[in-house]
């Protein structure tokens, strides 16, 4: 981030926010997940941090969310880590659906019956039966872990009144995980591999973590903070393509044109994504489009992509 660059972001950033901010009024807070509905619907948070420490917040900043499929970015890179990409994708794919994230028409329908990619629910759900550990709670400390070693938070943990939400309500994810462990492409036991997921995507963090960990994705992998490569440069490449392709549900490809960056959203209405080489941005706006990701933070991402000229198109 130049200095100018960083000036211009501390003074234009409020009031792009407050500009973003009344879009939420044109969408809904998740509510599928009951626990998901209490969000402010009017909330509009950001936090933008550069490899040398310098960070500008705006707006609901300080509010906490749980990651939700944001988490998927980071279980895909602990489940290479502990398998390696010819085991992983043989249980994933690596293409777009164009279907919505939590369909599962295409298990049924297209052979080999594997989810298309790891982002989608399917996709997610066959990556978390790929985490190592001997029972579900041992892989969700070491997910817990991980995470928290990207985010720099000792703190980071599960809202446990969304876990339970979500899997009281995931009759959806359950037939998915079910169908899968039919095909073959599910290790497990089936309700182990849902706790596992369940408890991922309802780890609690605000944008400040968000944006920390969008600093190790844009750094390649290397803490610029320390120094230290926490995560090989192969396996960021691989995760910074899923974002770009997959990453904002079947919206991507428009977000690809109208922002230009690796992104991943959640319907807690957050989003983590980054300028490569520059800082890791983390947002949240819990006011959602039909597609499910944040309509103000898309509308502020929008905004400053195109004023600093960051797409990478």
């Amino acid at each position: 981030m130049t200095s100018e660059e960083f000036d211009q972001l501390r003074i234009k950033l409020p009031q792009w926010v407050e500009e973003s901010r009344r879009h939420g009024t044109e969408g809904k807070v998740a509510s599928y997940i009951p626990e998901l509905s209490k969000a402010p619907i009017e909330a509009l948070g950001i936090h933008i941090l550069d490899g040398q420490g310098r960070s500008i917040s705006a707006g609901d900043c300080s509010l906490s969310f749980t990651m939700q499929s944001i988490s998927k970015v980071f279980t895909l890179i602990l489940a290479l880590l502990d398998n390696g990409e010819e085991a992983v994708f043989s249980k994933v794919g690596m293409e777009p659906t164009g279907d919505n994230f939590n369909s599962m028409l295409k298990l049924e329908l297209v052979q080999p019956g594997i989810p298309f990619n790891p982002l989608i629910n399917a996709g997610a759900i066959a990556i978390s039966s790929l985490i190592a550990g001997e029972h579900s709670l041992d892989k969700s400390a070491r997910v817990l872990h991980f995470f928290r070693m990207l985010a720099g938070n000792d703190t980071l943990d599960y809202d446990y009144d969304v876990y339970r939400s979500e899997s009281e309500t995931a009759n959806l994810n359950r037939s998915m995980a079910y169908l899968l462990k039919d095909n073959g492409v599910l290790e497990g036991e089936v309700e182990e591999v849902l706790d596992v997921y369940f408890r991922h995507c309802s780890i609690n963090v605000t944008c400040a973590d968000l944006a920390s960990m969008a600093l190790v994705l844009s750094s390649d992998g290397v803490n610029p903070r320390t120094g230290k490569q926490l995560i090989p440069r192969r396996y960021v490449q691989i995760a910074k393509t899923f974002m770009t392709t997959c990453g904002m549900y079947n919206a991507s490809g428009e977000f690809a044109i109208q922002v230009g960056l690796p992104a991943k959203s959640g319907v807690s209405g957050g989003i983590l994504t980054m300028v490569p080489g520059k800082y890791g941005i983390g947002l949240v706006g819990p006011s959602l489009n039909r597609k499910g990701n944040s309509i103000a933070g898309v509308d502020l991402l929008q905004t400053m992509s195109q004023h600093f000229d960051w797409s990478l198109f």
